[in-house]
């Protein structure tokens, strides 16, 4: 059974996902005008007007604080250190690759998502993949697909990958035994997320900026330490990546196609551009300035700091302590605990132990909202099966800790390709609908107006959108 699901992970991500990702990225950073580096320079103004509360829904930055909490997980650290084992140091190029291209991608996911957002019973914005496809597409069977592919990855698989890094990080820095690491993590996860969408919201705007700052402040400490190998390590990265970089005195040297197959596949896993996970955030928000790009702007700052930020620390972490060995998944956050020992000391595996513990805790946490969000889609939010969802994600959590599963982390990958494949699918088809939404955007920023929505200027988009959704739009 393992070999045919890493048969079917290596046919996936060998070919298929790479040129749909980035046939995809380059196809909606044209269409969308080269938006994200139109407004890389303007992420500022973005970040200042995401905290202006709005009636309806969270704020921008707590939609986007609660995305990162997702995308922050253990791959940001176990999956560099694998990306860099299995592709050589021109991984990370690759990584910040998918990541340019991806900010278009999820500029269009969390467009569409802001746009055919509706309210739920207790008056709460609600959207995502599901939504679109259902509204946007007419085809709700391609919608109740989705939600079930996201169910199972993020309401059970990827929380046992979670888990799995947590209890290997403290089992080497502590001695701590996994049952007792599953045990706590699992009774902290279930009180969390017990308050709901909007007590999660709250708690990741203030403990995503934190957990973020601590870590990349630890690189660029260790980084200042070891300033004079930095140029070397910057141009083994753009060397290794086009295969430049021979094998030599006993280094093991890597192919174009490792490099950019590790690449992007761990890129992916990190920053979740394309996959069809953070729109379920974006809808939650009641965007400002009230326009559904906005939401996608906001959301693009998401994918930088992910990839191009906190991987990248990771990345310098990793390469400044010398020669990554080929590992398996299960030992992925070891790598990163002994390169920060050998760089800073004893206290480095201490410290990762208690990063990966904060990234798996928050990405565990609104895996489950994800999945919560996906049953209100499919109308089957009772009480006793979002009982039955919450302990599956508690013996799954549990069950990460204890067991070493290989399995489980082709299961995730295949899971990842599944969701991705089926979300761009439907965001390809609606990219007619994100021009518009980009060029709408645009017009009105070079006429130097607030942005502003107006459903009545496009009737078959009208026609689709959630009534209520977009009529009564929020001034401050």
């Amino acid at each position: 059974m393992p070999d045919f699901f890493s048969f079917i992970s290596e046919i996936l991500w060998g070919s298929i996902m790479i040129y749909l990702l980035l046939g995809a990225g380059i196809w909606f950073t044209l269409r969308s005008g080269f938006i994200q580096f139109r407004y890389i320079r303007k992420f500022g103004r973005s970040l200042k007007n995401s905290v202006t509360p709005q009636p309806g829904g969270l704020t921008s930055f707590q939609a986007l604080c609660t995305s990162l909490a997702a995308r922050v997980g253990s791959g940001n650290l176990a999956g560099v250190a694998l990306a860099i084992g299995a592709g050589g140091p021109g991984a990370v190029f690759w990584m910040w690759a998918t990541a340019i291209i991806g900010m278009a991608t999820s500029f269009a996911e969390c467009s569409l998502a802001q746009l055919y957002k509706e309210k739920d019973k207790h008056g709460q914005f609600r959207g995502g993949p599901a939504w679109y496809m259902s509204r946007g597409l007419g085809m709700r069977w391609m919608g109740v697909l989705f939600s079930i592919f996201l169910l199972v990855a993020y309401g059970l698989i990827f929380n046992t990958v979670q888990a799995n890094s947590v209890a290997h990080a403290l089992r080497y820095a502590f001695a701590c035994p996994e049952w007792l690491t599953g045990a706590v993590l699992a009774l902290f996860i279930l009180l969390t997320i017990s308050t709901g969408l909007k007590g999660v919201a709250r708690l990741m705007q203030w403990m995503v900026p934190v957990m973020a700052i601590l870590w990349v402040g630890a690189s660029l400490f260790v980084t200042a330490q070891h300033i004079d190998q930095v140029p070397a390590v910057i141009a083994t990265i753009f060397k290794s990546a086009f295969g430049w970089r021979e094998a030599a005195s006993g280094a093991l040297g890597y192919t174009l196609s490792q490099a950019l197959t590790a690449g992007f596949q761990r890129g992916m896993f990190s920053n979740e551009a394309g996959m069809g996970s953070t729109p379920n955030a974006a809808a939650a928000a009641a965007s400002w300035p009230p326009h559904p790009a906005a939401q996608g702007i906001v959301q693009m700052i998401g994918v930088f700091t992910d990839t191009i930020v906190i991987c990248s620390a990771s990345a310098m972490i990793v390469l400044l302590a010398g020669p990554v060995p080929y590992a398996s998944e299960a030992v992925g956050i070891q790598l990163v605990q002994q390169a920060l020992v050998n760089l800073a000391g004893g206290w480095g595996a201490g410290f990762v132990s208690l990063i990966v513990m904060l990234f798996a805790f928050s990405s565990i946490v609104v895996n489950y909202i994800y999945a919560e969000n996906n049953l209100i889609f499919l109308k089957l939010d009772s009480r006793h099966t979002l009982r039955l969802l919450r302990l599956g994600v508690i013996l799954m959590v549990m069950a990460g800790s204890l067991l070493s599963m290989p399995l489980v982390w082709q299961l995730a990958d295949v899971a990842m390709a599944l969701m991705a494949i089926t979300n761009l699918t439907a965001i390809l088809l609606l990219s007619p609908v994100v021009t518009l939404i980009a060029r709408d955007y645009l017009r009105q920023r070079k006429l130097g107006v607030q942005p502003v929505f107006d459903p009545s200027r496009y009737p078959d988009i009208e026609a689709q959108i959630a009534p209520g959704s977009w009529d009564d739009l929020p001034r401050q």
